[in-house]
């Protein structure tokens, strides 16, 4: 992060413009529609500024520049053309520390203005940085077309209400609810579709209804995929969003965990090969607790929560408990990182059946229906099988596959860190043996292995 986000409040406060062209009239009016007491500084005046003078109040210097006109302000901005003046302004702003803007000139700001959504008091911004501004203000164009100018009302009318809401509901979790609510509910579609008594009212009962409510605690259990965070499902990221708590697991990427709610307690319950930071009957146990606290608890796991997942084991515990909960999908390993890797699980040439299997039995065997497992025609997709690769793969040939039957290894499947590595049963697990690979990993077998090279879409974009 380049640049810290901050919203500055300049209601009253003094601000400089050094400039007077079209360009710092745009700026002189973001800085009025703040409240801010502007002072501008020119040796020419434009009639577009000329006009502005009474409007907003203005101070007209029709001078130099001199280092010490910036005392006293708190806040400056640059904009002439003339990379001098843009210099000196910038380093006598720097001397005061106060913040200054040079335009097009990212080198010598300490501030820059980000491309602005106006849904007052409701602001968004967008900036690249000063790298790409173009890029910054068509994205504030996508933003602007899903953000309706009447959420500006609806903040007003919560603002109108925040008082009253905060003292009928003590506690801050149940006060976060309640809003959630109202800004997802009846409340806010009256507000979008200009009912403003009807909305006050509604919010009214609600507030009511709420307070005589006991609070409930829930459990979402999501399945966040195999890796890359833009394979989330929509209903993932929204419960992910409002979860006072996040319970996640080491499959789960950082990119994924940043996309939860800022201010939700993280805890770390991660489960590797003879690494478990808590076994899973006090994660069961964990999950209950903080439901029955009245906490929403996202129980965040990698791939899908029902494929080698112990998902069925968790919601037992909660089931017996009577304990809300919600199950969401995701994208299993097998699935997303076979596509990533460019091998179809399925394929009229190949394989007219898929088969998933862990390489980790519950007493650390991989005993598994091995005569099953070499019939031909068919994909294997084994999860969690870095370890015991020699051995599956001594058990296939045995069982009956060809030495020669095509095998992949996907390490860290779907995301930019994405590793194939391709062989057959005979010779795989010395290849592996050389390399550095560590979990995640994915293995697929089957001759479907041999469409990598073709269809290795994935790979061959990342190059471009």
């Amino acid at each position: 992060m380049d640049y810290f986000p901050i919203f500055v409040k300049l209601q009253n406060n003094p601000c400089l413009v050094i400039g007077a062209g079209e360009i710092a009239a745009r700026k002189i009016e973001l800085l009025a529609r703040a409240g801010a007491n502007i002072t501008v500084i020119a040796l020419k005046v434009s009639h577009h500024i000329a006009s502005l003078e009474h409007k907003y109040n203005l101070t007209i210097h029709q001078k130099a520049f001199k280092p010490d006109d910036v005392l006293n302000f708190k806040l400056v901005i640059s904009a002439t053309d003339n990379r001098a003046t843009n210099e000196l302004v910038a380093q006598s702003a720097g001397a005061h520390k106060i913040l200054v803007n040079v335009v097009d000139s990212p080198d010598l700001c300490s501030f820059i203005f980000p491309a602005i959504i106006d849904r007052s008091p409701i602001i968004a911004a967008v900036s690249s940085g000063g790298a790409a501004p173009v890029l910054a203000r068509l994205l504030r164009a996508k933003i602007e077309t899903i953000i309706p100018p009447a959420y500006g009302q609806l903040a007003q009318l919560a603002e109108n209400y925040r008082n009253k809401v905060k003292s009928l509901i003590k506690e801050p979790a149940q006060r976060r609810i309640f809003w959630e609510n109202i800004f997802q509910g009846s409340v806010a579609e009256a507000v979008f579709s200009g009912n403003d008594n009807g909305a006050e009212q509604q919010l009214l009962q609600a507030l009511q209804q709420h307070k005589n409510t006991e609070t409930v605690g829930e459990v979402y259990l999501i399945g966040a995929g195999p890796g890359a965070a833009d394979l989330l499902t929509f209903r993932a990221l929204r419960l992910m969003q409002q979860a006072d708590v996040i319970v996640y697991d080491h499959l789960v990427s950082p990119d994924i965990i940043d996309l939860a709610r800022r201010d939700s307690e993280k805890i770390y319950v991660g489960k590797q090969r003879d690494k478990h930071t808590l076994p899973q009957e006090s994660i069961n146990t964990l999950l209950a607790d903080l439901a029955k606290a009245g906490k929403r608890v996202v129980r965040l796991k990698g791939g899908d929560p029902f494929i080698f997942g112990r998902g069925g084991e968790e919601i037992e515990t909660l089931m017996e408990q009577g304990i809300n909960f919600q199950v969401v999908p995701g994208i299993t390993a097998a699935s997303g990182c076979s596509t990533y890797a460019g091998i179809p699980l399925t394929h009229r040439d190949h394989a007219q059946s898929c088969t998933f299997v862990t390489g980790h039995l519950k007493d650390n065997s991989i005993n598994l229906n091995w005569t099953q497992l070499a019939l031909p025609n068919q994909t294997i997709v084994i999860y969690m099988g870095l370890v015991g690769l020699e051995k599956i793969c001594e058990a296939l040939i045995k069982h009956g596959s060809p030495k020669d039957l095509p095998i992949a290894l996907v390490q860290q499947g779907t995301t930019t860190n994405q590793r194939v590595v391709t062989g057959t049963l005979e010779s795989f697990a010395e290849k592996i043996a050389k390399l550095d690979i560590k979990p995640p990993t994915l293995i697929i077998i089957g001759t479907v292995v041999t469409l990598h090279n073709k269809l290795n879409w994935f790979q061959l974009q990342s190059n471009i």
